[in-house]
């Protein structure tokens, strides 16, 4: 888990610009971390992250989304990335069909509905914002900025 500044040292490739979300959970359920990073041309314009004594990966990683949404206006125009497929695929492909069907699924209950109806009611109101996946671990700078914010808690940090 390196620290924020090892994160700036060690890293330069990846996106330069957007909004860069993580979150997880360790042990999974346990406690948890999210952050959130918005950087324009490689300068960071703002952070946030936060924590939950008891949660989950995923919980952590739609918590670091919804705070992203939040972050940015209505008419924003800017792609927002998270290292979790899970999430981006909740948001672009499967919620509009669950909305539909008054949140409901062929496969059962719906996990995190509560995060996951704050999440896309955020989306739809921001529609210029794209989400993207980014591949975790990778080397992109500010997805690993993300990911330190989202552990700070575990290392004492901020």
């Amino acid at each position: 888990m390196p620290t924020i500044s090892e994160v700036l040292q060690r890293y330069k490739d990846g996106p330069q610009t957007g909004v860069f979300t993580d979150g997880g959970a360790s042990p999974n359920p346990g406690p948890g971390g999210w952050g959130v990073v918005h950087v324009i041309d490689g300068e960071v314009q703002n952070q946030l992250h936060g924590h939950d004594p008891d949660t989950t990966n995923n919980r952590m990683e739609l918590t670091a989304l919804i705070n992203a949404m939040k972050l940015l206006p209505v008419d924003a125009n800017v792609t927002v990335y998270s290292d979790s497929d899970l999430c981006v695929k909740t948001i672009n492909e499967w919620a509009k069909g669950w909305k539909a069907r008054g949140w409901k699924r062929k496969s059962g209950p719906i996990k995190n509905l509560e995060l996951v109806q704050e999440l896309y009611a955020l989306a739809e109101e921001r529609p210029g914002i794209t989400l993207k996946w980014i591949k975790a671990h990778d080397g992109s700078r500010w997805n690993e900025y993300a990911d330190a914010l989202a552990t700070a808690w575990m290392r004492g940090d901020l």
